[in-house]
Parts: structure tokens; sequence; C-alpha cells
């Protein structure tokens, strides 16, 4: 068996479990907020998470004074979460799909740090905060631009350089008074950050996309995701169905643990450092 580094016993024995369902096949992965923790963006369930109430689409459209507090709290937290950089876990996958393992990845996360790592196929099934659009026209806008907008309409407004970060790159605001909400430059209308809130679903290009990605696939590698969220769970259901082999790595229980072939009670890092290592010799 292929020596782990960083792996207890127990956990060396379950990756070279996973190693034996996984090798010679096609993995689609899909991934959570798990794993993106090792790059400093807190998950939302994890053992020490703190208890939030996201803001749902409609108290942000429905709301000025909602709004507000959203943008400021997203400004704030923006900066220091755009500048995490990709950890081993997302390098593992980027090296998974190079060598032809990964036919890609499936994320729930918006942060788009496994674009960053390297790997080329994403479906990022919640969208992504590098962009906004407006609701009225439609109109794209690059998050970079409008954090320039918001700091010259907002000259008061203070940019931490620590700040404690919400998995979706916000924080809680101090106070909104005072802030000028971002419209469209082009028609006035509200903007919005191109991701799915509380409340939305998910759009059905994008799940077909994700479907797409996994009926191409052979095997079924789940990292760093309680599969609380239901898309994850269609996607498991699916993979079930075809009897395809279904790795999950995860700190604590999941959803669906019962419907794993192998199930890794692990930090993401080291085993998607591990299993990529372990595949590639197996290959």
């Amino acid at each position: 068996m292929t020596t782990v580094l960083e792996l207890d016993p127990a956990a060396t024995a379950l990756v070279g479990r996973a190693v034996e369902a996984l090798a010679g096949r096609r993995i689609a992965v899909l991934t959570g907020a798990g794993v993106s923790t090792d790059s400093g963006i807190p998950d939302y369930r994890g053992k020490g998470a703190p208890t939030r109430t996201p803001m749902t689409a409609q108290q942000f459209l429905s709301s000025d004074a909602a709004r507000r507090r959203y943008w400021v709290g997203s400004h704030l937290g923006w900066k220091a979460f755009a500048a995490a950089s990709p950890n081993g876990g997302h390098l593992a996958l980027a090296e998974l799909e190079r060598s032809g393992v990964a036919s890609g990845v499936i994320t729930q996360n918006v942060d788009g740090l496994h674009l960053r790592a390297g790997s080329r196929r994403v479906v990022e099934l919640h969208g992504t905060m590098r962009r906004v659009y407006c609701t009225h026209c439609g109109q794209v806008f690059d998050r970079r631009d409008l954090a320039v907008r918001v700091e010259a309409d907002n000259p008061w407004i203070a940019v931490p350089d620590n700040v404690e970060l919400g998995p979706d790159g916000d924080v809680l605001p101090a106070s909104s008074d005072g802030f000028v909400v971002p419209a469209c430059s082009v028609c006035g209308g509200m903007l919005k950050p191109d991701v799915v809130f509380f409340g939305e679903y998910i759009p059905v290009d994008k799940f077909a996309e994700a479907e797409q990605l996994l009926s191409g696939s052979d095997a079924l590698l789940v990292a760093g995701s309680s599969l609380v969220v239901n898309s994850g769970v269609r996607l498991v259901e699916r993979a079930r169905r075809r009897r395809l082999p279904i790795v999950i790595v995860n700190r604590g229980e999941t959803r669906v643990d019962k419907k794993a072939t192998v199930k890794i009670d692990a930090g993401t890092s080291e085993v998607l450092r591990a299993l990529t290592t372990a595949l590639a010799s197996a290959g």
C-alpha cells in the first residue's frame, strides 16, 4: 500500500481502499466548502463553524436596507476573500484533471479557487463572486471594477487588513448607515452578485452541465461537503443508480455516508494529495 504522509493509519488504509475503487476510472469530483477551509475560508457546517443567518434572495431583492447591509459586508470581506490562495487540495484536483484521471470539478463554492489552481472544466453550481450583474438589463461587471466604484462612492469605508470572513466572502458590518449602494452604470438598475442566494434555485442549465460531467464519468469523488444541499444529494443519487463507486472525503458525517463505497473522515487537502499520488502510481 502507498505510504501516505500526514494521515493516521486508519485514514491511510481508507485511502488505499478508495484507490482500489477509483483506479482505472474517469472520476467526476464534487466539492463543497470544506475544500477551501485550508485557504482560510470557513465552511458553513463544520465543527466550530459559527451559526449564520445568511441573507435570502427575497430579502436582498425587496429591501433597500438589506441591500445596504449586504454590500457593506460584502465589500469589507471581498478583498480578503479574493486574496485567498488555492491550497493543496485544489492543486491536487487540478493535477488529477491534467493527468486525465478526473473529468472535471462540480463545486458548490463561489470562491473561484479551483480555476485559480488550474482546473479547466469547473461547473460552479452556486455561481461566482467574480461577477456582478444587473437584474434589469443583464449587464455583467467584474467584481474588481465594482470594488473601485464602491470605494469611490464611499470614501469613508475602511477595509481592515484582517476581517472575519464568511464562506461567501462577506463579513457582518458594524453599520451600513450612509453607504451608497452600487447601481448599474448602464441603466441604473439593481446589481446582484452572480451567486445563488439562499431561497434561489440553481439554474437548470447549470445543473444540466453538472449532470453531463457526471454522465461522462465512471466514478464520483465528493470532497469537503456535508451534502446538506439537495443539488449535491441529487448528483450522488444519480451516481448510485448507475452503480458507480462513490468516495466521500469529509470531516464529520454527511447525508449520504451509507451510500458511499468508501468514506474517509479526514482533512481534504491531505487526502486529495494522497489520492492523486496513489492514483498516478496505480495508473
